[in-house]
């Protein structure tokens, strides 16, 4: 009986991911059919299906879409006053017709940024910005979907905060940690150039391959230069460092909110002293460029709540540009900021049901069942019997398998991947092995995946559809995920 509902259930997820793949099916539709039948092919039945995973799945991601429906405010805020055309003109001014430099640059900023951000709304926060900047050297919808991406799931590979799973539950050491993530993070860097290279030249983009060759031979030697560099660093110089840095973050926090205050104060004045009949409506003054800015330096220095802080940047972006009529703007953008981004909310929603139905409804279902959640109790034997162990079979298993990354898979970390690595460990695995796969088919899953919330956002918002953003991004994903694959097995088997 097991092994019927465990091929049934395995179809539904195949079926289903291969139709949304191929685009024969929306993602809309999919998604809350594999979150009704999976659960039910488990066992679980009609009314906790409807009640459980339907019901309080569709609410599982609110805080995700109300982040999404207030940094959307800010974006069509932007956009009526003129900030964005404005800003957006300045940012081609300085930058020249350089778009190879131009997203290059934009690449490195998104991945310093998230080694420390998290979350969806960092992520609006941070596109806000980035996403003009690139689009006025005249790069594609697409490309710059797939260098954000890139740039996001870079960082987070060097984000300590997404190092907790394997320093607490596998019990490895913070070096061992680092030093892979160190690894992919060459890996993925170095394959973020090579996107951005090809992708810029099928847009049609007039490349200098010999400098673009040249500045990543660059790129490459400078990380390796810092990595050995730091690691023959005396621990009292590393300590001294580290304290001299936090003196200075402390002293730049105090600078930061002084020249903020300073500038609303400045432009309450200006509004005040105001002749209307002399007031040019067109003019963008400097200080309403830092509206996008606000909401990341308060989330970034000042730890502020995600929707605190564009309420922030709102009340700040009023100011800086106010006028006669301000007001109808500003209601008039928090109605269409929630229209525009609704498509993508209502993705969520599945997302949410696909999420229940994997990993489990949580606290209200394990009250009353204390077996588990029958979707993970039928997967586990399959899981254990699959587990590799020699070097090959290992490189070779989950290479194949690492687009079951996808779609909430089993190798997806926020699917049933920590439930994987729990298997794993139990079967014997190494740790080091376990955290190398993760890492390693992560960036599958971290880039590539449309039912990532950010993916979602990101293809609303560049009006592209989120599976092309797969076929287009799957092929260095894949790459990455089989030389980081190599990488741990040479390591850690």
């Amino acid at each position: 009986m097991q092994i019927i509902q465990l091929i049934l259930l395995l179809s539904v997820f195949l079926l289903m991911s291969t139709l949304m793949f191929l685009r024969k099916i929306p993602a809309l539709l999919a998604l809350p059919i594999m979150a009704f039948f999976i659960p039910l092919i488990a066992g679980v039945n009609v009314v906790d299906v409807l009640q459980y995973v339907i019901g309080e799945g569709s609410i599982k991601l609110s805080k995700a879409y109300t982040i999404a429906i207030f940094g959307s405010m800010l974006s069509v805020f932007l956009q009526k006053t003129g900030i964005a055309e404005s800003f957006i003109k300045k940012g081609a001014e300085l930058s020249g017709d350089k778009p190879w430099t131009v997203a290059l640059l934009m690449l490195t900023i998104i991945v310093l940024l998230f080694t420390t951000l998290g979350g969806l709304g960092a992520i609006i926060m941070v596109a806000t910005i980035v996403l003009p900047i690139m689009s006025s050297v005249g790069i594609g919808p697409l490309t710059i979907s797939g260098i954000f991406l890139l740039g996001l799931s870079i960082g987070g590979t060097m984000n300590a905060g997404n190092w907790a799973l394997y320093i607490e539950v596998m019990k490895l050491p913070v070096n061992e940690v680092r030093e892979f993530a160190l690894i992919m993070f060459a890996l993925t860097y170095t394959t973020a150039l090579v996107y951005i290279t090809i992708q810029l030249y099928r847009d049609g983009q007039q490349l200098n391959f010999k400098k673009i060759i040249f500045v990543c031979v660059a790129c490459v030697l400078f990380i390796v230069a810092i990595y050995f560099l730091y690691n023959a660093l005396k621990i009292e110089t590393r300590e001294f460092i580290t304290q001299l840095f936090f003196d200075f973050y402390y002293v730049l926090k105090f600078i930061i909110a002084s020249g903020i205050v300073l500038i609303l104060f400045f432009n309450l004045i200006k509004i005040i002293r105001r002749k209307e009949n002399n007031f040019d409506e067109k003019k963008i003054h400097w200080t309403a460029y830092l509206t996008p800015f606000i909401p990341l330096v308060l989330i970034l220095l000042y730890n502020f709540d995600f929707i605190a802080a564009f309420i922030c940047g709102l009340l700040y972006g009023v100011i800086s540009v106010y006028r006669k009529g301000m007001m109808n703007i500003f209601v008039k953008s928090a109605f269409e900021g929630g229209s525009i981004v609704m498509p993508a909310v209502v993705l969520m929603f599945g997302i949410g049901m696909l999420l229940n139905a994997i990993m489990g409804p949580g606290e209200n279902w394990n009250k009353i069942h204390q077996d588990g959640w029958p979707v993970l109790n039928l997967l586990k034997p399959l899981l254990i019997e699959i587990t590799p162990k020699s070097f090959l079979s290992y490189v070779l298993t989950f290479t194949i398998l690492a687009p079951l990354a996808l779609y909430r898979g089993p190798l997806n970390v926020w699917g049933m991947g920590y439930g994987l690595a729990s298997i794993l460990l139990a079967s014997g695995m190494n740790p080091g092995a376990v955290m190398g796969l993760l890492l390693a088919v992560g960036q599958i899953q971290g880039v590539s995946d449309p039912t990532n919330t950010h993916n979602v956002w990101l293809a609303n918002e560049m009006k592209v559809d989120v599976q092309k953003i797969l076929w287009n991004t799957i092929p260095y994903t894949w790459i990455v995920a089989l030389l980081g694959l190599i990488a741990a097995g040479l390591k850690f088997m």
